[in-house]
């Protein structure tokens, strides 16, 4: 469990990231079904079973309060009409998911809030755990969103950032960055034995900026 948190936002918490991981590869499957690639539904994958997207280690790290993926969705490029622009769209599909999941529960929670400052009586217990899933959901796809827009393969943000490539680069900037997450990964790790986060240190300058508009958008205002 996420140190300072308690059991109720940890147990809300896990709908939460449920459903922002299965909608982010449910809309990598679907986009790549539509753009004439049926790899994805052949494997089940075409689904809101959770079960269908998981990845046991990407799940556990999320819930840790970390940085996490699910199962990657198979595409097979020879079926594409376009590959190159195909996997781009294929790609930004999923973080687009995350930023509409984040923006639409941003929008409820302010809804619901602007209601309710006028009718107090409606703050109910229950009420307050919505009001918690909203505002867990809403920084969990955020966080989403910005990792998987990272430029680093085999993260979505470096099928996108190939698009724009010259063809001639496009393996070389893959193999240059294939080392990216396993750096991550290791920076994480020295940062839990440490206490010191050094991954958030590196990724604050863009990360904060992100989360400020995100939050801009969907709140009208940025704490």
């Amino acid at each position: 469990m996420i140190l300072g948190m308690t059991h109720t936002e940890f147990l809300i918490r896990i709908p939460a990231i449920l459903l922002a991981l299965t909608i982010h590869e449910l809309s990598h499957a679907v986009t790549a079904y539509k753009l004439g690639d049926p790899t994805a539904r052949d494997q089940g994958r075409l689904t809101l079973n959770p079960l269908a997207h998981l990845d046991v280690l990407g799940t556990i790290m999320l819930l840790t309060g970390l940085f996490g993926w699910a199962k990657p969705v198979p595409v097979n490029p020879y079926n594409l009409r376009n590959p190159k622009r195909d996997l781009m769209l294929i790609s930004f599909a999923g973080p687009l998911s995350n930023i509409i999941q984040a923006l639409c529960c941003g929008f409820i929670f302010r809804a619901i809030m602007a209601y309710a400052s006028t009718n107090p009586e409606l703050i109910t217990p229950l009420l307050k755990y919505l009001l918690l899933f909203l505002m867990l959901a809403f920084w969990i796809n955020s966080g989403l969103a910005f990792f998987n827009l990272l430029p680093l393969y085999p993260l979505d943000g470096s099928k996108i950032l190939a698009w724009f490539l010259p063809d001639k680069h496009v393996e070389s900037y893959m193999r240059t960055t294939r080392y990216a997450i396993p750096i991550i990964f290791g920076l994480v790790i020295i940062g839990a034995l440490t206490g010191k986060n050094i991954l958030s240190t590196i990724l604050n300058p863009i990360f904060k900026p992100f989360m400020q508009l995100m939050q801009l958008v969907a709140f009208g205002n940025v704490t």
